[in-house]
C-alpha cells in the first residue's frame, strides 16, 4: 500500500481477538501502510491480520515479550518497506482509532516542527462495565497542551523516533514516558491535543486485574528510575519515593512504633484517610472530572501493589533475571 504522504501505522497485540478486529476495522479506510506485530498469540490474531493483506511480524520466542520490543520491531519493518515514511502512528491492538485523528495529527506535526510526538484523548470504550474501566477512563484524561509524556497511542516523527533509538526493549511498562523523557532532554516537545484519538478496551472487571496492573506500574517506575538515576533531579525519583513511603515505610514505622514505643503510634494510620481527603480536594481544584471519591480512594490504595511491583523489580535485578510481562488480561 502506498503511503501518499500519510503516516504509517504500527499495531501491537497479544491474544486480542475481537479487539484486534475492531482495531483494524477502525483503520480500514486509512490510506496508510499497516504493520501488525504479534507477541505470541495463541488465538487467530495472526491469521486474521494476514488475511487482510496486512504485513504481520511475529516476535521470536527467544526473548521476553515487551510492548517496547514489539513497537521497535514493527517500526523497523515499516521503514524497511517504506523508507520514505515521515510519521508513524503507534497503536495498541485493544484500541480503535477515532475518525479524523490521523489527518489531524499529521497536520499538527507538519505545522509544529518543534514537536516530536502528538497524542490526543484516549477514552475507555466501556466505562460503564466496571469501576476499574471507569478508573482507566479518568486516568487517560490528562491535561491538554505541552506535556511530559504520552501513552501507548501516539503519532511520532519517524526520523526522530529512529534517531532516539526508539523504545527501551527491556521495560515491561512505562516505555512511552521513558522515550518522551529522552526526547525532551534532547530539546523536543510532546503535545497532548484536545482531540479524540483512540477508544481503548481495558476489559478490566476484577479487583485482581487492577492489582496486577498497579503492580506493573510500580515495577515500571522502579525500572525507569534506575535507568536515569544520575540525571539532575532524578528521573521518577519523586514517584518512587512516594510509593515506597506510603506502601512500605509508613506501615513499618507505624507497626514498629506501636510495638516498641507506644500503641498510640497506631494513630499514624490516620495519614491514609487524610491523604485521601487531600487528593480529593486537590483534584477538585485542578481536574474536576477526576474528582471522584472512588478515584481518590484507589490512588491511595494503589501504593501497596505498586510497592510490591518495586520490590519485584529489585529482586529480579539482584538475581539478574530478564524482565517478563505482568499481564492483567
Amino acid at each position: 500500500m502506498a503511503l501518499k504522504g500519510n503516516p504509517g501505522v504500527v499495531i501491537i497485540g497479544r491474544n486480542e481477538g475481537q479487539r484486534l478486529v475492531n482495531c483494524l476495522n477502525s483503520l480500514g479506510t486509512a490510506d496508510s501502510a499497516l504493520v501488525y506485530v504479534d507477541s505470541g498469540s495463541t488465538d487467530n490474531s495472526i491469521a486474521m491480520a494476514a488475511s487482510r493483506g496486512i504485513t504481520v511480524v511475529e516476535l521470536p520466542l527467544d526473548q521476553p515479550f515487551t510492548a517496547g520490543r514489539a513497537r521497535n520491531t514493527g517500526f523497523r519493518r515499516l521503514t524497511e518497506l517504506h523508507p520514505e515514511v515521515e510519521f508513524v502512528q503507534f497503536i495498541d491492538g485493544d484500541c480503535q482509532v477515532a475518525s479524523g485523528w490521523l489527518e489531524f495529527a499529521t497536520a499538527f506535526l507538519r505545522s509544529h516542527p518543534e514537536t516530536a510526538i502528538v497524542c490526543g484523548r484516549r477514552k475507555e470504550m466501556h466505562p460503564e462495565h466496571s469501576l476499574y474501566n471507569r478508573l482507566c477512563d479518568i486516568e487517560w484524561n490528562t491535561p491538554v497542551g505541552e506535556t511530559e509524556a504520552c501513552g501507548g497511542d501516539f503519532l511520532a516523527r519517524a526520523a526522530v523516533f529512529r534517531d532516539s533509538g526508539g523504545f527501551n526493549d527491556d521495560l515491561i511498562a512505562g516505555e512511552e514516558p521513558e522515550l518522551c523523557f529522552r526526547l525532551r532532554c534532547s530539546g523536543w516537545k510532546i503535545f497532548r491535543a484536545d482531540k479524540l484519538m483512540t477508544l481503548h478496551d481495558a476489559a478490566m472487571t476484577r479487583f485482581g486485574q487492577w492489582l496486577r496492573r498497579s503492580a506493573r506500574s510500580g515495577y515500571a517506575y522502579a525500572a525507569r528510575g534506575t535507568l536515569h538515576w544520575r540525571r539532575a533531579g532524578g528521573y521518577c525519583r519523586r514517584e518512587n519515593l512516594r510509593i515506597a513511603f506510603w506502601g512500605a515505610l509508613l506501615p513499618l514505622m507505624t507497626l514498629a512504633g506501636a510495638l516498641l514505643i507506644s500503641p498510640w503510634l497506631l494513630l499514624l494510620v490516620l495519614a491514609y484517610p487524610l491523604q485521601y481527603l487531600r487528593l480529593l480536594l486537590q483534584m477538585r481544584r485542578t481536574n474536576p472530572e477526576a474528582a471522584t471519591a472512588s478515584y481518590a480512594f484507589f490512588l491511595v490504595l494503589s501504593k501497596w501493589p505498586e510497592c510490591y511491583g518495586q520490590m519485584l523489580f529489585l529482586i529480579r535485578r539482584v538475581r539478574r533475571q530478564k524482565p517478563t510481562l505482568i499481564e492483567y488480561k
